[in-house]
């Protein structure tokens, strides 16, 4: 179903927030009275057990025609063999760095959105509320009087092809390449398209809700900023017609025919909402004079552990930015590391990566304490690149990091995107050793 107008939003982070499609529907001073205006029912969505501290406590009130139990219909497992749920067995990869090309959106002809989710990684123990499914979506058409609901983990839709429109309970989020969404655990939504076939990323979080991450010393601005999220208005839908209803718990999927649209929030309050970001708002930090700052300075989302400083998951881009370090290796070092790190391209070129292969759609893994780094023709065009002050331009890189290694799925091992000769491209860095020579070397 079309929306006639176009969505409205609310906008910053974490706040308490609240909405009326009907005036009057909202309860003043109690969440809970004896009875709601319009005939409403009250239910309360809690994303935090009852008693987190107050800082962390994540709870929405909804003010609804029908309570959720009610569009509780006569559930069946249903198989859903493309998308997989933590812990999986690890299927067999060589070990090292892997790339995949894009998936091909044509492969995806006549699947909505729960349809034509495929499982690239996993990581951690969804039952255990840790770690992350990574997906690509695939989605040819929209969902029509359907409706999912994820209680395993929120999900952080990352566009790479065409537009999604994203009806919840809390009202319509529109979104474009560039652009991402949050959906917390539990809340029911359609997908539709806008427009053509579209194609993008999915991170399932098993744990911790996303937030913004600390500062530090970058103190109160650059980053993402609170102002910049978007928290959609209530919409509601009250249509009596057939629908069908899929959620996906404890890592299966389970249908049943409901009589009705359960998006029929009138009203709401709380902070335990969706929302959507612009990345281009994303306002970049990084070295002035020399050094390559850590990768942690592009954290937009980032989902925390018990371990202080150790992400369940670190949402990153690399976006377009300005590059101004002197006597400075510009593009991102050689290194190992003790996170994952699994990495998409929205658009352009990845600046340690311009040797090609690694296109718009497509995306890698580097796993834990596996080498990785740039390739040949970034390491010896960046070593001998004149140092004036360049701005990365058409560039939007993205990474999903996390203390968990990533288990590959067996369709992506067995995939024939996946690029055979990726994982020894370091064998074509040449050797610049001279014993004879002690000023830097040239490529």
């Amino acid at each position: 179903m079309n929306q006639v107008t176009p969505p409205v939003y609310q906008s910053g982070f974490g706040n308490g927030f609240e909405s009326e499609a009907l005036a009057g529907a909202l309860p003043v001073g109690r969440n809970s009275p004896q009875r709601c205006a319009y005939g409403l029912y009250a239910e309360q969505l809690s994303g935090s057990p009852f008693t987190a501290p107050r800082a962390r406590n994540e709870r929405s009130w909804l003010y609804r025609i029908r309570p959720t139990v009610a569009h509780w219909g006569a559930f069946e497992p249903v198989a859903m063999p493309g998308w997989l749920t933590a812990p999986v067995a690890p299927a067999a990869v060589p070990l090292g760095p892997l790339r995949w090309d894009p998936l091909p959106v044509d492969e995806a002809a006549g699947l909505s959105f729960v349809e034509g989710v495929q499982t690239i990684t996993t990581a951690g123990d969804a039952h255990a509320q840790a770690g992350m499914g990574v997906h690509v979506y695939r989605i040819t058409q929209s969902m029509q009087d359907a409706y999912f609901a994820n209680a395993d983990g929120e999900m952080l839709f990352v566009p790479q092809l065409g537009g999604l429109r994203l009806a919840t309970e809390f009202g319509v989020i529109e979104l474009t390449p560039g652009e991402i969404a949050v959906i917390p655990r539990g809340i029911k939504f359609r997908v539709e398209l806008l427009g053509g076939p579209a194609r993008g990323y999915v991170c399932e979080n098993y744990g911790a809700a996303f937030t913004l991450p600390e500062r530090g010393a970058i103190g109160a601005n650059c980053l993402a900023n609170p102002r910049d999220f978007l928290t959609p208005v209530a919409a509601y839908e009250d249509r009596e017609v057939p629908s069908r209803m899929t959620v996906k718990w404890g890592g299966v999927f389970h249908t049943a025919e409901i009589g009705q649209s359960p998006l029929d929030v009138v009203a709401w309050h709380g902070n335990y909402v969706p929302y959507k970001y612009d990345l281009k708002r994303f306002s970049p930090v990084g070295p002035l004079l020399f050094d390559h700052a850590d990768p942690s300075i592009f954290t937009v989302l980032t989902s925390a552990s018990e371990t202080p400083g150790t992400a369940n998951i670190d949402f990153v881009i690399f976006p377009e930015r300005w590059m101004v370090a002197e006597n400075t290796f510009r593009p991102p070092w050689f290194h190992m590391n003790v996170m994952s790190e699994f990495m998409g391209l929205i658009e352009g070129v990845y600046d340690a990566k311009t040797g090609g292969g690694f296109v718009p759609g497509g995306f890698s893994l580097h796993n834990t304490m596996l080498p990785h780094g740039p390739d040949r023709d970034a390491f010896e065009a960046a070593s001998a690149a004149r140092l004036a002050p360049h701005k990365l331009e058409n560039t939007l890189a993205f990474m999903f990091e996390s203390r968990f290694p990533q288990r590959v799925s067996p369709f992506a091992a067995a995939a024939p995107q996946l690029q055979a000769e990726y994982t020894q491209y370091g064998a074509r860095l040449q050797r610049h050793f001279d014993p004879t020579r002690r000023e830097a070397g040239a490529p």
